[in-house]
Formats: C-alpha cells, sequence, structure tokens
C-alpha cells in the first residue's frame, strides 16, 4: 500500500472513530434521565463537517478522482456516484446540525430525531467510505502511476499548502477536544449524570 492510500484509510479511521462515538453517545443520550453535554455534540458534529465535508472529500474529489478519471475513464460512473455521495454528505450533516439543535431546544422530545440523523449520516457514511475502499481506490492502485500517487500524497498530506497544514493541526485539537470531553468509556470525560 503506498502512503497517500494509508493516508486516505487512516483519515477513513479517525471518520470512523467520530461516528461511532457519536451513535454511543446518542444511544447513552436515549437512556431516561440522562443529562448529555450537548458540548461534546457539538465538537463531533463540527469535526464532521469541517474534516470530512470540507477537506477530505474536497481533496478526493480534486486529487484521487480526477486523476482516477484520467487513467481510467472506464470508471466515470463510480466517480459520478462518489461526487454525488459528497453532497448528499454534506446535505445530511446541515439535518445533523438542525436535529441537534432541536434536541437542545425540546429535550428528550428531539432524542429520536437526533438519534435518526445520526444513524442516517453514520450509515450513509461507512457506506460512502466502503465504496472508495472496495471500488474506487482498488481502480486507483490498478491505473494511477507513482507520480501520480505523488501528487495525492501531497495534496493528503498538505505538504506544499500552509493553510492546510495549520487546519490539519486545529483537527487534531478538535479530535482531542472531542476525546477530553466525550464521557467514558467513548472518551475521558466525566460520565453524564443520571437523575434518579
Amino acid at each position: 500500500m503506498n502512503k497517500a492510500t494509508r493516508i486516505i484509510y487512516d483519515e477513513h479511521r479517525s471518520i470512523s472513530a467520530v461516528l461511532s462515538g457519536l451513535k454511543e453517545l446518542t444511544l447513552a443520550a436515549r437512556k431516561p434521565g440522562v443529562t448529555p453535554d450537548f458540548a461534546v455534540f457539538h465538537a463531533m458534529i463540527h469535526y464532521i463537517d469541517q474534516f470530512p465535508e470540507r477537506l477530505h472529500h474536497p481533496k478526493e474529489d480534486k486529487f484521487l478522482f480526477a486523476r482516477l478519471l484520467e487513467r481510467a475513464p472506464e470508471a466515470r460512473a463510480l466517480v459520478e456516484e462518489l461526487h454525488a455521495e459528497h453532497a448528499k454528505g454534506a446535505q445530511l450533516v446541515r439535518e445533523l446540525e438542525s436535529a441537534l439543535i432541536a434536541y437542545e431546544v425540546n429535550g428528550a422530545a428531539g432524542v429520536p430525531a437526533f438519534d435518526a440523523a445520526v444513524n442516517a449520516y453514520a450509515q450513509f457514511h461507512w457506506s460512502h467510505m466502503r465504496k472508495e475502499e472496495d471500488q474506487a481506490l482498488p481502480l486507483a492502485e490498478k491505473h494511477l502511476t507513482e507520480a501520480d500517487w505523488r501528487w495525492i500524497e501531497e495534496a493528503f498530506a498538505g505538504n506544499n499548502d500552509p493553510i492546510a497544514d495549520l487546519r490539519e493541526q486545529d483537527f487534531q485539537k478538535l479530535y482531542s477536544r472531542i476525546v477530553s470531553l466525550a464521557p467514558a468509556p467513548i472518551g475521558l470525560g466525566e460520565r453524564w449524570k443520571e437523575s434518579r
């Protein structure tokens, strides 16, 4: 596996970890009498919006998928499908944000809609990443040259873009914040209070 592919897999694992944590915390919030810390939900959704939707996916579109189309025109249908899924993912994040706000405002009555939005986004995104890993990356590995992979690696690593480097450092800080806010066993924060 080349370094660019490893970076993409690693980013997928980070995204997946946040999605798993979000699902677990949403499940914990469904318990009667639990008072969630909404800051952790906001931090997780902010991470989902900023990292996959505004940094990772645009890089896939601009570098990996564009080069794949140049080298393997037969991948057009798959690439168009993945582009469409990137657009749909952004829409699902807006729905997730809206459901979180409704949950904060309406209390326990907002839990089912928030839970549904979390599950919809997580299942959608896991399916999307699986399609990239099972279909797009093997095609890319078959058709892209070493020079192509170096170009993609530089884009994902942000080596030539100090602004991207700063953004990626910010994501490390955000990821650390999520871990510190999320209650055990998801993170290192205090368990949410339960009224008896």
